[in-house]
C-alpha cells in the first residue's frame, strides 16, 4: 500500500501546483491513496495586517478547495483513491471556530497540527529569530502542551508532525523525554493517530517527525500511524516515503492508518 496523506497546493499561499497536478503526480509515482490536506484559513490573526504573508488558505477559497477536491475524487476514482482532508491548526481559545470549520464539510480526515504559539509561527523560516528572545525549554513545554490539548478536543483524526518544534534545530537544554512521552500517552488515550512526516529529512533538523525514539514509544502505546510527505510542490509528492516505510518496519509497525469519511481503518504495507 503506497499512500501520502499530507500535501499542500497553491491555494495555501506558500505552496505550488494545483490539486489536479498532485493527483496526476500521484498516479505517475504509483500511489494507491493521495490525501489532499491544505491548511485551514487563519482564524486568530488578520491576514491583511499580519506581517508574514502566505500563511494559509483565504476563507473565501475554502469552499472552492472542498468542491474541487471532491470533484477530483469522483472523476479519478477509477485510477486512484483520493482522500479529502484539511490540516487544521489547533489554536487555544479558538476551539469553537475550529470545530465549526471542521463540521462544515464532509472531510475524509482532519490533521491537527500546532504551528502557532500565539502569533509566532514556529514552523516559518522567516520567524526563527523568535527563538532568540525565548527560553527554549519553555517553548518546548508550551508546544507539547498545545499538542496535548489538540488531541483532547477530539477534533482530529491525525496529529501532524508531532515534534515539529525541532524543525530548525533549536534544542532545549533540559531532557524533554518525559514531556514527549506524556504527549504520546495523551494521544493514545484519545484514540488519535499520528503521522510519520518525512519532510523533516529536508529540514535543518534532518530527522523525520516524529523521531525514531518517539515513533518506537508510539508503537509501544498502540498509536496508529499514517504517512505523509508534507509536499508543497507536486514533484515532492512521496519524497522520502520509502525511508519512512523502512523506518516503520524497523520499529515494528506492520499496518498504516487510512481514512474515509472520518472512519479509520488499518492496511498492511
Amino acid at each position: 500500500m503506497q499512500i501520502d496523506y499530507h500535501t499542500h497546493h497553491v491555494r495555501c499561499g506558500h505552496a505550488e501546483g494545483t490539486l489536479e497536478q498532485y493527483v496526476q503526480k500521484a498516479i505517475e509515482i504509483g500511489l494507491d491513496h493521495i490525501g489532499l490536506s491544505d491548511h485551514m484559513p487563519l482564524i486568530h490573526l488578520d491576514p491583511e495586517t499580519y506581517p508574514f504573508k502566505g500563511m494559509a488558505m483565504p476563507y473565501e477559497e475554502l469552499p472552492h478547495y472542498v468542491e474541487e477536491a471532491f470533484a477530483l475524487k469522483s472523476s479519478y476514482a477509477d485510477r486512484i483513491q483520493i482522500r479529502v482532508g484539511m490540516e487544521a491548526d489547533y489554536i487555544e481559545g479558538y476551539e469553537d471556530e475550529i470545530r465549526k470549520l471542521i463540521e462544515a464539510y464532509p472531510w475524509d480526515y482532519v490533521i491537527g497540527s500546532v504551528h502557532f504559539l500565539g502569533d509566532w509561527d514556529i514552523t516559518d523560516f522567516r520567524q526563527t529569530e523568535g527563538w532568540s528572545t525565548r527560553d527554549a525549554n519553555e517553548v518546548y513545554r508550551r508546544y507539547y502542551d498545545a499538542i496535548r490539548k489538540a488531541a483532547k478536543t477530539g477534533f482530529y483524526d491525525i496529529i501532524g508532525h508531532v515534534d515539529v518544534i525541532k524543525r530548525f534545530g533549536f534544542k532545549p537544554t533540559e531532557d524533554m523525554t518525559e514531556v514527549e512521552n506524556e504527549t504520546l500517552r495523551t494521544i493514545a488515550e484519545c484514540g488519535t493517530a499520528i503521522e510519520l512526516n518525512a519532510s523533516g529529512l529536508r529540514m535543518p533538523c534532518a530527522e523525520m517527525f516524529p523521531s525514531r525514539r518517539m515513533l518506537a514509544e508510539a508503537k509501544r502505546l498502540g498509536i496508529p500511524v499514517t504517512l505523509g510527505s508534507d509536499a508543497h510542490q507536486p514533484e515532492r509528492l512521496g519524497q522520502y516515503l520509502n525511508e519512512a516505510r523502512n523506518t516503520l518496519k524497523e520499529v515494528g509497525f506492520t499496518q498504516l492508518a487510512v481514512f474515509e469519511r472520518r472512519i479509520r481503518s488499518l492496511v498492511s504495507f
